[in-house]
């Protein structure tokens, strides 16, 4: 039995692939999982197991496909588990936490829930960068932050948060946002959060007047993209939930499975003047379509701004929804991408954009 023929994204050029598995780049986890003819295996990009030759592999969009084609899931790297989707193991502690961050969790309180303190530290630093206690303080800082906001005073704030020391508080609070807890009521926030998708897992931003950040984990420039935020919006950049996250989701889901061709969501795009009309240029170009660099400074009135439009279009921090990869050389040519060249090629053919 072979897979649906509905598919959610088209799969990276089979030359790409290789390379990535060669390489075992784990940026291509959540893109494509690769099975071995000769051991009917399947597993990630990143698998630690012995390489198989290239003429003996084959190539699926995800675990469903793979297994219908009767391949089962490897047990070293478990592709049978969504990247960066929390496991079931690690599910209860997360939603506790969730509830209340400041309930008590160092080693011995994981340990009462079943869960081995070394084991929950791994998994936090391969899927979000920092530990699990790191996570938690930034949960913690990230709830006193609303409370004072909202006019509870730093005290009440730093109790509420699980800490007993005033000073402990004002300088974890001081070294996660930036900003000392007395001056916190008149800062703004930015929750951070994960998506995964089709083409590899991203960082989503949002503030309560939109979404303002879609950015692929793996470009180079995120973190310049975080600072920029932070100037632009005199906004803190903390881990957490947001109602615009749900809606994001529901409409990448959409797109992917090619059932939306734009998007409809409330969002927040600072940036220059000039910036911002290249952006509102490129919310223009229909899906399915593409403008070569050239005709996109003609769309704004500055047909010799072309390097300054390819600039603006590199600073664009809202991948997908303000679509930049519909941008090409005058030539046809595929140029400048932050997400990388082949998910560029990709998005256009998930678009239904022939070359």
């Amino acid at each position: 039995m072979g897979p649906s023929s509905h598919q959610t994204a088209p799969l990276p050029h089979r030359d790409q692939m290789i390379r990535a598995l060669n390489a075992r780049d784990s940026d291509y986890e959540g893109v494509f999982v690769t099975a071995v003819r000769t051991t009917g295996i399947f597993c990630r990009p990143g698998c630690p197991c012995k390489m198989p030759r290239a003429d003996n592999v084959e190539f699926f969009h995800n675990a469903a496909e793979a297994l219908s084609y009767g391949y089962r899931p490897c047990k070293v790297c478990r592709p049978m588990e969504a990247v960066g989707a929390t496991p079931h193991w690690l599910a209860p502690l997360l939603r506790d936490v969730q509830q209340d961050p400041s309930i008590p969790l160092k080693g011995r309180d994981l340990r009462r829930h079943g869960l081995e303190p070394a084991r929950v530290r791994r998994w936090f630093k391969k899927h979000h960068g920092m530990t699990f206690q790191a996570y938690l303080r930034a949960l913690r800082i990230n709830r006193a932050f609303g409370l004072i906001r909202h006019g509870s005073s730093v005290t009440e704030a730093a109790f509420a948060a699980g800490y007993d020391s005033l000073s402990g508080f004002s300088a974890a609070f001081r070294r996660i946002t930036g900003v000392s807890p007395s001056v916190a009521p008149g800062t703004a926030v930015i929750h951070i959060s994960r998506v995964l998708t089709p083409f590899g897992p991203m960082f989503a931003g949002a503030v309560d007047e939109g979404i303002c950040l879609l950015e692929f984990t793996d470009r180079r420039m995120i973190e310049t993209q975080f600072k920029r935020l932070h100037k632009l919006m005199g906004a803190v950049c903390v881990p957490g939930n947001h109602p615009h996250f749900d809606r994001l989701e529901a409409q990448l889901d959409e797109y992917f499975a090619g059932d939306r061709k734009e998007f409809d969501l409330p969002l927040v795009i600072p940036g220059t003047d000039f910036q911002r009309r290249v952006w509102r240029a490129l919310m223009d170009i229909p899906y399915g379509r593409t403008r070569s660099y050239q005709e996109q400074a003609e769309a704004i009135g500055s047909p010799k701004a072309v390097r300054a439009v390819a600039r603006a279009n590199g600073d664009n921090r809202l991948a997908f929804i303000v679509p930049c990869h519909r941008v090409i050389g005058k030539n046809g040519k595929l140029t400048g991408y932050g997400g990388g060249l082949w998910r560029k090629e990709e998005l256009l053919r998930l678009e239904g954009v022939s070359r």
